[in-house]
């Protein structure tokens, strides 16, 4: 019998994310389901990362965050779950920063992954 885990994340921005899972090398796919709610037809995006061995793990949204969700029995990646969601929460961060900062007109002068698993950013913005 399967037993779905639900794990909070503090990953809300859903283009983000994608670029997260892209950056990682992620197989992932986005499927949206329509569901009943108060309102008649509310849309819930979920993303979906397949596995070898065909059991998914899916990000889906709860109130303005996403959580992960897997069959913890059936996990198929190469490192474990924390090691999973670190690299995930990581690569988060940097997508955000990137994303934030190239709105403000930054550039990255600089960037670099620490021995250690840290990513070094140097960041540079002209004004006139």
């Amino acid at each position: 019998m399967s037993h779905f885990t639900k794990i909070q994340t503090k990953l809300c921005n859903l283009d983000v994310l994608k670029k997260t899972l892209s950056s990682l090398n992620l197989d992932w796919a986005e499927n949206t389901k329509t569901i009943q709610g108060r309102k008649s037809h509310a849309r819930e995006t979920e993303l979906i990362i397949k596995q070898s061995n065909n059991y998914e793990i899916v990000f889906k949204r709860n109130g303005n965050k996403y959580e992960l969700v897997a069959d913890l029995m059936f996990w198929a990646q190469p490192y474990s779950l924390d090691k999973f969601l670190n690299q995930i929460h990581q690569r988060y961060a940097y997508e955000t920063i990137v994303a934030v900062h190239e709105e403000a007109n930054f550039a990255f002068s600089q960037t670099k992954n620490e021995q250690r698993g840290s990513i070094c950013l140097q960041l540079t913005r002209y004004t006139h």
